[in-house]
């Protein structure tokens, strides 16, 4: 019976601790990944966002009321003017397959910006097929993004509260039995 209590209380105790832990490990993020970086008052948008070197882009911003200039390093500087709201793009041949390029829209003094990956191979040209190089998985569930440090706190949150819960289990068995 004793046993079934301890194992509770040990039980109760680590649930609580996690249940603690986890808004502090929300909060933070991991950082890496983070897809409102830039929130604007207008939309913008690059379909696809991967393309192969010599490839076209579609651009696209909505809601912008004035000129929207787009730059990037693997494209020459395209201006979507006021009215309109789409414009593409052709991709440098030497971008590097693999590289992945920041899109800048610039509206007025406003600024947001996305990704835009380049593939592998070149479009139309037989020389260089496309490169298949698999899936992209990612780091596997939440374990992305933890350090050391956070792991360390976590291990220390629950052993503390799983010394905690068997101390005042035994404090009072101790003060039952005697």
């Amino acid at each position: 019976m004793r046993a079934i209590r301890v194992a509770s209380a040990a039980l109760l105790g680590s649930m609580t601790a996690l249940t603690l832990a986890m808004p502090v490990a929300v909060a933070e993020g991991d950082g890496e990944h983070e897809p409102d970086r830039d929130i604007t008052s207008f939309g913008f948008n690059v379909s696809p966002t991967t393309i192969a070197a010599g490839g076209r882009v579609s651009l696209s911003v909505n809601g912008c009321k004035k000129e929207t200039k787009v730059s990037s390093g693997v494209f020459d500087t395209v201006t979507i003017h006021k009215g309109q709201s789409n414009a593409s793009a052709t991709v440098d041949w030497d971008a590097k397959p693999g590289a992945v390029y920041e899109v800048t829209f610039q509206c007025g003094h406003e600024s947001g910006h996305t990704d835009l990956t380049i593939a592998g191979g070149r479009p139309d040209d037989p020389t260089h097929p496309p490169v298949h190089r698999g899936v992209k998985a990612g780091v596997g569930g939440t374990a992305g993004g933890f350090d050391l440090g956070q792991i360390g706190l976590g291990a220390a949150l629950i052993a503390g509260s799983v010394g905690a819960a068997y101390h005042w289990s035994r404090r009072r068995s101790g003060e039952q039995g005697g």
